[in-house]
Protein backbone atom coordinates (compact mmCIF):
# COMPACT_ATOMS: atom_id res chain seq x y z
CA UNK A 1 0.00 0.00 0.00
CA UNK A 2 1.25 3.49 -0.86
CA UNK A 3 2.55 5.68 1.95
CA UNK A 4 -0.07 8.19 0.82
CA UNK A 5 -3.00 5.81 0.62
CA UNK A 6 -5.74 6.05 3.21
CA UNK A 7 -7.56 2.98 2.00
CA UNK A 8 -9.12 1.12 4.91
CA UNK A 9 -8.79 4.15 7.20
CA UNK A 10 -11.74 5.87 8.84
CA UNK A 11 -11.77 9.66 9.16
CA UNK A 12 -13.96 12.21 10.91
CA UNK A 13 -14.02 15.74 9.53
CA UNK A 14 -15.91 18.36 11.53
CA UNK A 15 -17.49 21.39 9.90
CA UNK A 16 -17.32 19.48 6.63
CA UNK A 17 -20.55 20.67 5.06
CA UNK A 18 -18.92 23.67 3.40
CA UNK A 19 -15.64 25.41 2.67
CA UNK A 20 -12.41 23.97 4.07
CA UNK A 21 -14.05 21.02 5.79
CA UNK A 22 -15.82 19.97 2.60
CA UNK A 23 -12.57 20.14 0.59
CA UNK A 24 -10.76 18.15 3.30
CA UNK A 25 -13.45 15.45 3.44
CA UNK A 26 -13.41 15.07 -0.35
CA UNK A 27 -9.61 14.90 -0.41
CA UNK A 28 -9.43 12.24 2.28
CA UNK A 29 -12.08 10.21 0.43
CA UNK A 30 -10.16 10.58 -2.82
CA UNK A 31 -7.20 8.89 -1.14
CA UNK A 32 -9.40 6.02 0.03
CA UNK A 33 -10.58 7.05 3.49
CA UNK A 34 -14.08 6.30 4.72
CA UNK A 35 -15.41 9.62 5.97
CA UNK A 36 -17.83 10.70 8.68
CA UNK A 37 -18.93 14.12 7.47
CA UNK A 38 -19.92 16.28 10.44
CA UNK A 39 -21.64 19.64 10.21
CA UNK A 40 -24.11 21.43 12.46
CA UNK A 41 -25.63 23.02 9.39
CA UNK A 42 -26.37 26.54 10.62
CA UNK A 43 -26.64 28.92 7.66
CA UNK A 44 -24.93 31.88 9.32
CA UNK A 45 -21.17 32.02 9.72
CA UNK A 46 -21.82 33.33 13.23
CA UNK A 47 -23.66 30.11 14.04
CA UNK A 48 -27.07 31.72 13.68
CA UNK A 49 -30.09 30.16 12.05
CA UNK A 50 -31.69 26.78 12.38
CA UNK A 51 -29.47 23.73 12.26
CA UNK A 52 -29.80 21.49 9.22
CA UNK A 53 -28.65 18.01 8.24
CA UNK A 54 -28.52 18.99 4.58
CA UNK A 55 -24.90 20.32 4.26
CA UNK A 56 -23.36 17.17 5.77
CA UNK A 57 -25.71 14.90 3.82
CA UNK A 58 -24.81 16.62 0.54
CA UNK A 59 -21.06 16.15 1.02
CA UNK A 60 -21.50 12.52 2.11
CA UNK A 61 -23.62 11.92 -1.00
CA UNK A 62 -20.96 13.56 -3.16
CA UNK A 63 -18.33 11.18 -1.76
CA UNK A 64 -20.54 8.15 -2.33
CA UNK A 65 -21.35 9.28 -5.88
CA UNK A 66 -17.60 9.31 -6.61
CA UNK A 67 -17.31 5.72 -5.40
CA UNK A 68 -16.26 6.39 -1.82
CA UNK A 69 -17.78 5.57 1.54
CA UNK A 70 -19.28 8.25 3.75
CA UNK A 71 -21.93 8.89 6.36
CA UNK A 72 -23.28 12.20 7.59
CA UNK A 73 -23.49 13.44 11.17
CA UNK A 74 -25.49 16.55 11.99
CA UNK A 75 -24.28 17.58 15.43
CA UNK A 76 -22.68 20.25 17.58
CA UNK A 77 -19.09 19.27 18.36
CA UNK A 78 -19.03 21.84 21.17
CA UNK A 79 -21.58 19.66 22.98
CA UNK A 80 -19.64 16.99 24.87
CA UNK A 81 -22.27 14.28 24.44
CA UNK A 82 -22.76 14.95 20.74
CA UNK A 83 -18.99 14.83 20.16
CA UNK A 84 -18.98 11.40 21.81
CA UNK A 85 -21.82 10.30 19.54
CA UNK A 86 -19.79 11.45 16.52
CA UNK A 87 -16.86 9.23 17.46
CA UNK A 88 -19.20 6.33 18.21
CA UNK A 89 -20.80 6.73 14.78
CA UNK A 90 -17.43 6.12 13.12
CA UNK A 91 -16.79 3.08 15.30
CA UNK A 92 -20.29 1.66 14.90
CA UNK A 93 -20.26 2.16 11.12
CA UNK A 94 -16.79 0.87 10.23
CA UNK A 95 -15.37 -0.54 13.45
CA UNK A 96 -12.43 1.84 13.53
CA UNK A 97 -11.30 5.43 13.80
CA UNK A 98 -7.93 6.47 12.39
CA UNK A 99 -8.12 10.17 11.53
CA UNK A 100 -9.73 13.17 13.20
CA UNK A 101 -9.77 16.52 11.42
CA UNK A 102 -11.10 19.31 13.63
CA UNK A 103 -12.31 22.15 11.45
CA UNK A 104 -15.70 23.36 12.75
CA UNK A 105 -15.90 27.01 13.74
CA UNK A 106 -17.88 30.24 13.72
CA UNK A 107 -17.13 33.96 13.87
CA UNK A 108 -18.47 36.71 16.14
CA UNK A 109 -16.09 39.55 15.27
CA UNK A 110 -15.89 42.70 17.37
CA UNK A 111 -13.23 44.88 18.97
CA UNK A 112 -12.27 43.92 22.51
CA UNK A 113 -13.92 47.00 24.03
CA UNK A 114 -17.21 46.24 22.25
CA UNK A 115 -17.34 42.45 22.56
CA UNK A 116 -20.06 40.93 24.71
CA UNK A 117 -19.56 38.03 27.07
CA UNK A 118 -21.82 35.90 24.88
CA UNK A 119 -19.77 36.68 21.76
CA UNK A 120 -16.61 35.66 23.58
CA UNK A 121 -18.05 32.49 25.10
CA UNK A 122 -19.71 31.26 21.92
CA UNK A 123 -16.62 31.47 19.72
CA UNK A 124 -14.33 29.93 22.33
CA UNK A 125 -16.91 27.19 22.91
CA UNK A 126 -17.20 26.16 19.27
CA UNK A 127 -13.52 26.38 18.34
CA UNK A 128 -11.59 25.43 21.46
CA UNK A 129 -14.07 23.29 23.35
CA UNK A 130 -15.18 21.69 20.09
CA UNK A 131 -11.58 20.64 19.39
CA UNK A 132 -11.21 19.32 22.94
CA UNK A 133 -14.44 17.33 22.90
CA UNK A 134 -13.75 15.30 19.77
CA UNK A 135 -10.08 14.89 20.69
CA UNK A 136 -11.03 13.59 24.13
CA UNK A 137 -13.18 10.78 22.77
CA UNK A 138 -10.80 9.88 19.93
CA UNK A 139 -7.82 9.85 22.30
CA UNK A 140 -9.61 7.64 24.81
CA UNK A 141 -10.42 5.18 22.01
CA UNK A 142 -6.82 5.04 20.74
CA UNK A 143 -5.41 4.66 24.26
CA UNK A 144 -7.78 1.77 24.94
CA UNK A 145 -6.88 0.10 21.64
CA UNK A 146 -3.16 0.50 22.30
CA UNK A 147 -3.48 -1.07 25.72
CA UNK A 148 -5.52 -3.95 24.28
CA UNK A 149 -3.02 -4.67 21.50
CA UNK A 150 0.08 -3.98 23.57
CA UNK A 151 1.58 -1.60 21.04
CA UNK A 152 1.14 1.58 19.03
CA UNK A 153 -1.97 2.17 16.93
CA UNK A 154 -2.66 4.30 13.87
CA UNK A 155 -4.04 7.68 14.87
CA UNK A 156 -3.88 11.11 13.25
CA UNK A 157 -5.30 14.39 14.54
CA UNK A 158 -5.23 17.54 12.39
CA UNK A 159 -6.44 20.67 14.17
CA UNK A 160 -7.30 24.02 12.62
CA UNK A 161 -5.64 27.10 14.08
CA UNK A 162 -5.20 30.45 12.33
CA UNK A 163 -2.72 33.20 11.59
CA UNK A 164 -5.04 35.35 13.68
CA UNK A 165 -3.25 33.69 16.59
CA UNK A 166 0.22 34.09 15.08
CA UNK A 167 -0.08 37.71 13.97
CA UNK A 168 -2.92 39.02 16.09
CA UNK A 169 -6.23 40.19 14.69
CA UNK A 170 -7.54 43.39 16.23
CA UNK A 171 -11.21 42.71 15.56
CA UNK A 172 -11.14 39.05 16.55
CA UNK A 173 -9.98 38.73 20.18
CA UNK A 174 -12.26 35.73 20.79
CA UNK A 175 -11.23 33.96 17.59
CA UNK A 176 -7.50 34.69 18.01
CA UNK A 177 -7.58 33.48 21.62
CA UNK A 178 -9.43 30.29 20.68
CA UNK A 179 -7.01 29.58 17.84
CA UNK A 180 -4.07 30.14 20.18
CA UNK A 181 -5.65 27.73 22.63
CA UNK A 182 -5.91 25.16 19.85
CA UNK A 183 -2.15 25.36 19.35
CA UNK A 184 -1.65 24.70 23.06
CA UNK A 185 -4.12 21.82 22.91
CA UNK A 186 -2.26 20.44 19.88
CA UNK A 187 1.19 20.42 21.48
CA UNK A 188 -0.14 19.00 24.75
CA UNK A 189 -2.03 16.25 22.94
CA UNK A 190 0.98 15.51 20.73
CA UNK A 191 3.08 14.83 23.81
CA UNK A 192 0.41 12.77 25.53
CA UNK A 193 -0.49 10.49 22.62
CA UNK A 194 2.86 9.96 20.89
CA UNK A 195 3.58 6.80 22.89
CA UNK A 196 0.37 5.28 21.54
CA UNK A 197 1.39 5.92 17.93
CA UNK A 198 -0.89 8.94 17.48
CA UNK A 199 0.33 12.19 15.90
CA UNK A 200 -1.28 15.59 16.47
CA UNK A 201 -0.60 18.64 14.31
CA UNK A 202 -2.27 21.96 13.52
CA UNK A 203 -2.62 24.02 10.38
CA UNK A 204 -3.15 27.74 9.83
CA UNK A 205 -4.97 27.86 6.50
CA UNK A 206 -5.79 30.82 4.29
CA UNK A 207 -8.81 30.06 2.16
CA UNK A 208 -11.76 31.83 0.62
CA UNK A 209 -14.78 30.43 2.44
CA UNK A 210 -18.04 31.63 3.91
CA UNK A 211 -16.19 32.55 7.11
CA UNK A 212 -13.55 34.66 5.35
CA UNK A 213 -15.55 36.28 2.56
CA UNK A 214 -14.94 39.80 3.90
CA UNK A 215 -11.34 39.15 4.98
CA UNK A 216 -10.25 38.70 1.39
CA UNK A 217 -12.11 41.63 -0.14
CA UNK A 218 -9.86 43.06 -2.84
CA UNK A 219 -8.28 39.68 -3.52
CA UNK A 220 -10.59 38.74 -6.34
CA UNK A 221 -10.94 35.29 -7.85
CA UNK A 222 -8.72 35.16 -10.97
CA UNK A 223 -10.41 34.80 -14.32
CA UNK A 224 -8.22 31.82 -15.23
CA UNK A 225 -6.70 29.03 -13.18
CA UNK A 226 -7.27 27.93 -9.61
CA UNK A 227 -7.95 30.63 -7.06
CA UNK A 228 -4.81 31.01 -4.87
CA UNK A 229 -7.21 31.14 -1.93
CA UNK A 230 -9.19 28.04 -2.91
CA UNK A 231 -9.64 25.48 -0.11
CA UNK A 232 -8.22 22.89 -2.52
CA UNK A 233 -4.77 24.34 -1.81
CA UNK A 234 -5.17 23.36 1.85
CA UNK A 235 -6.73 19.91 1.68
CA UNK A 236 -3.66 18.04 0.28
CA UNK A 237 -1.67 19.00 3.39
CA UNK A 238 -4.44 17.59 5.58
CA UNK A 239 -4.38 14.35 3.59
CA UNK A 240 -0.59 14.19 3.94
CA UNK A 241 -0.70 14.73 7.72
CA UNK A 242 -3.35 12.01 7.91
CA UNK A 243 -1.25 9.56 5.91
CA UNK A 244 1.37 6.96 6.89
CA UNK A 245 4.01 9.19 5.25
CA UNK A 246 3.63 11.74 8.08
CA UNK A 247 4.26 9.27 10.91
CA UNK A 248 7.18 11.34 12.22
CA UNK A 249 5.41 14.71 12.02
CA UNK A 250 4.07 15.53 15.47
CA UNK A 251 3.26 18.68 17.45
CA UNK A 252 3.82 20.96 14.47
CA UNK A 253 2.08 24.15 13.31
CA UNK A 254 1.98 24.73 9.56
CA UNK A 255 0.74 27.72 7.56
CA UNK A 256 -0.75 26.69 4.20
CA UNK A 257 -2.26 28.50 1.23
CA UNK A 258 -1.90 28.94 -2.54
CA UNK A 259 0.78 26.33 -3.15
CA UNK A 260 2.84 27.26 -0.06
CA UNK A 261 3.47 25.42 3.20
CA UNK A 262 5.49 27.01 6.01
CA UNK A 263 6.51 25.11 9.15
CA UNK A 264 6.49 27.56 12.04
CA UNK A 265 9.13 27.57 14.74
CA UNK A 266 8.15 27.66 18.38
CA UNK A 267 8.66 31.10 19.99
CA UNK A 268 12.32 32.01 20.46
CA UNK A 269 13.99 34.23 23.03
CA UNK A 270 14.60 37.66 21.49
CA UNK A 271 16.64 39.02 24.39
CA UNK A 272 17.61 37.98 27.91
CA UNK A 273 18.46 40.13 30.93
CA UNK A 274 19.79 39.05 34.34
CA UNK A 275 19.56 40.93 37.59
CA UNK A 276 22.75 42.05 39.30
CA UNK A 277 21.27 41.10 42.67
CA UNK A 278 18.81 38.51 43.97
CA UNK A 279 15.65 40.26 42.76
CA UNK A 280 15.03 42.86 40.08
CA UNK A 281 14.19 46.38 41.15
CA UNK A 282 11.98 48.57 38.98
CA UNK A 283 14.94 50.89 38.36
CA UNK A 284 17.04 47.98 37.10
CA UNK A 285 14.23 46.70 34.86
CA UNK A 286 13.80 50.21 33.50
CA UNK A 287 17.53 50.40 32.83
CA UNK A 288 17.61 47.09 30.95
CA UNK A 289 14.23 46.83 29.20
CA UNK A 290 13.41 50.42 28.26
CA UNK A 291 16.38 50.80 25.85
CA UNK A 292 15.45 47.50 24.18
CA UNK A 293 11.99 48.81 23.27
CA UNK A 294 12.99 52.46 22.88
CA UNK A 295 12.14 54.53 19.85
CA UNK A 296 8.94 52.72 18.93
CA UNK A 297 5.32 53.39 19.76
CA UNK A 298 3.19 50.52 21.12
CA UNK A 299 1.77 50.07 17.63
CA UNK A 300 5.24 49.93 16.09
CA UNK A 301 6.46 47.48 18.74
CA UNK A 302 3.61 45.15 17.87
CA UNK A 303 4.11 45.57 14.13
CA UNK A 304 7.79 44.70 14.48
CA UNK A 305 6.82 41.13 15.31
CA UNK A 306 7.79 38.97 12.37
CA UNK A 307 4.67 37.48 10.78
CA UNK A 308 3.67 35.97 7.48
CA UNK A 309 1.82 38.97 6.08
CA UNK A 310 -0.87 38.61 3.44
CA UNK A 311 0.25 40.11 0.13
CA UNK A 312 -1.72 40.70 -3.02
CA UNK A 313 1.12 39.37 -5.14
Amino acid sequence: MSEHSLRGRTAIVTGAGRGLGRAEALELARHGARVVVNDYGSPGRDGSGGASAEPAEEVAAEIRAAGGEAVAHQGDVADFAQAGELVRLALDTWGSLDILVNNAGILRDRMIFSMSEEEWDTVVRVHLKGHFNTTHFAAAHWRERSKATGGPVYGRIVNTSSEAFVAGSAGQPNYAAAKGGIVGLTTSTAGALAKYGVTTNAICPRARTRMTEDVFEGFEVPADGLDPLAPEHVSPLVAYLASPAASHVNGQLLVVHGGMVAVLDRPRVAAKFDTAKDVFTLDELDEKLTPFFAGRSPRETFAATEVLALKKD
